[in-house]
């Protein structure tokens, strides 16, 4: 490790902590309904879509038609990005001449965008058109991070309101979500893209000749408006196969750190809005302190294992870093932390290969993802996700100090414990079963590129992944087959649906009850104490369910290495 790569570190969590207050700030207001330096522009656009819609900025709905129609959306969302990879071959702005997408990993690439995983079972420079990349893969990005931060405010309106039965209109949250917040941030960032280098064209592939004489097709297309809604919005999908470790999509230095803050920069400020419209600041504060800690703990574990390089390595009285699948323009300390951040906040754009980092380096983002990507985490999702281990934490702190637990002023009863912890639950079961069922399954056995447990590993962070909804792979699986297409499109929608669900019907529950006034029996949860309960919740509920199938994979790995042992 190196002083340059630790002040890049610490760079970039400046530049996010700057934006927690002014982005909060402005969210707070579009979501609230109050007046922004956007509205003389975009409130026509918005009513005018409320009246397509059927409703208007005064209508609330109860937590199952919130429900209903977040489901009813993304469902209809499926079949058209399903239908648009069936038909391409016959639609417009294909002038790679792309053939039809095969039914199973249209249905995988589907259920990847809407449920904000994009996950990649296909080469995009290879298999998708111009019109399928922007009417399909681009749109969903922008209305699949929507809807997690729509689901985020239904959760916190449970918390803010005193007593009530609406959660708010899932129309107008996603709309206001994509309209004053993700739209302008990307159309600034597209521009920005685009002057780094960034490709955005709809004309054909470009044909070179080499310095050796040989030709080649050098992919293009509309790649900037993509790449800055797939950061944003924590989609991860990329234009290309390679992702931002491809030079047109991350050219340099500067773009790898804009792409990273605008990972970050939504889910963190949504800590903010938490603390605003419940009216105390420091509760927002303490969520970001937890996020905080995991994730600078996870960024030094993993830069320290990159920065010390293989076992093997030592063993033959040879030093240095691990460089194997990583860009010389980037280097070890801000491939770990492009590593770090993606898989912390759902995001799943690499700009490195996870699956050559070393086996400690590798095992910190999948622990970032079993946790639930709570640290940050997606655009909304991250938000409601830790949102549940709270209601966990204070349950336990309750049970402590012999009283009823509350978490600001709501009582936290049965209900709400059942419907969270089946939350929570159903990643590991998902995550678990399906790896399981691959490790002894003959046609999921034989993509896998690796031996030994490095190859569990892949199995393992593939099911993680999707169930997470992060979307990146770990390298060494060949994904595109029936089997892992399809389950791998099961694991994304129970991953997103079967957590959103029990958390609106949380929202819904908590909404209907009266506030209690703090007393001096109250826990206190803007403070140290409550963040170290919080952290200590997370990693024995989330984390040490993970410790028996990561010990068949990354550990075990890296004590065979230390052993001098390869497979």
């Amino acid at each position: 490790m190196t002083l340059n790569g630790w002040l890049q570190i610490l760079l970039f969590c400046g530049i996010v902590l700057v934006l927690v207050k002014p982005l909060g700030a402005y969210m707070t207001r579009v979501f609230g309904g109050e007046r922004s330096l956007l509205s003389p522009l975009l409130t026509p656009i918005e009513r005018g879509l409320y009246r397509l819609a059927g409703t208007s900025e005064r209508e609330e709905q109860h937590w199952t038609s919130y429900a209903f129609a977040m489901l009813l959306f993304n469902m209809l969302g499926v079949f058209v990005l399903y239908a648009l990879q069936r038909l391409q071959a016959g639609l417009p702005y294909n002038p790679a001449g792309m053939a039809a997408v095969p039914p199973e990993l249209s249905f995988n690439t589907a259920v990847s965008f809407v449920s904000n995983t994009n996950w990649q079972n296909y080469g995009g420079e290879s298999t998708m058109s111009y019109l399928t990349q922007m009417a399909g893969f681009t749109v969903q990005n922008f209305v699949s991070a929507a809807t997690g931060i729509a689901i985020a405010l239904a959760f916190i309106r449970a918390f803010a309101r005193a007593s009530g039965k609406a959660i708010g209109n899932f129309w107008v949250d996603m709309t206001r979500a994509t309209l004053y917040v993700l739209l302008p941030i990307s159309i600034v960032l597209t521009l920005v893209y685009v002057y780094l280098g960034v490709p955005q064209t709809l004309g054909p592939y470009v044909n070179g000749t080499t310095l050796e004489g040989a030709h080649q097709t050098i992919a293009v297309g509309p790649v900037a408006s993509q790449l800055a809604i797939k950061m944003l919005g924590t989609n991860g999908g990329g234009f290309f196969n390679a992702n931002s470790a491809h030079p047109f999509e991350n050219p340099d230095a500067i773009s790898n750190l804009i792409q990273m803050v605008s990972i970050f920069a939504i889910g963190a400020a949504l800590t903010n809005v938490f603390g605003r419209m419940v009216g105390n600041q420091r509760q927002g504060w303490a969520i970001l302190a937890t996020m905080g800690v995991l994730f600078i703990v996870g960024v030094g574990i993993t830069y320290w294992a990159e920065a010390a390089g293989n076992p093997l390595m030592h063993a033959f009285g040879l030093a240095g870093g691990n460089m194997e699948g990583k860009e010389v323009r980037f280097g070890v300390a801000l491939s770990s932390l492009f590593a770090v951040i993606t898989t912390a906040a759902s995001c799943g754009a690499v700009n490195a290969m996870h699956g050559s980092f070393t086996a400690l380096g590798g095992l910190i983002p999948l622990v970032n993802m079993q946790l639930g990507e709570i640290i940050v985490g997606g655009v909304g999702a991250g938000f409601y996700g830790i949102l549940l281990f709270i209601i966990v934490a204070v349950f336990v702190a309750g049970l402590m100090v012999g009283r009823t637990p509350e978490y600001l002023g709501k009582k936290i009863e049965a209900k709400e414990m059942k419907m969270a912890v089946l939350a929570i639950l159903c990643l590991p079961l998902v995550m678990l079963v399906f790896t399981a069922i691959a490790t002894v399954l003959p046609s999921a056995v034989a993509p896998i590129g690796t031996a030994g447990p490095h190859g569990f590993s892949e199995i393992l962070y593939a099911y993680t992944s999707a169930a997470a909804n992060n979307g990146s792979a770990f390298g060494g699986l060949t994904g595109n087959t029936l089997w892992y297409n399809v389950t791998l499109g099961i694991s994304m929608l129970a991953g997103r649906f079967l957590v959103i669900i029990p958390a609106l019907a949380i929202a819904g529950s908590l909404i209907a009850k009266k506030a209690v006034p703090a007393s001096a029996g109250t826990f206190p949860t803007d403070g140290p104490l409550f963040v170290g309960l919080l952290l200590g919740t997370i990693l024995i509920v989330g984390g040490l369910t993970f410790f028996p199938a990561l010990a068949l994979g990354p550990i075990v790995e890296h004590l065979v290495a230390i052993a001098g042992q390869t497979f």
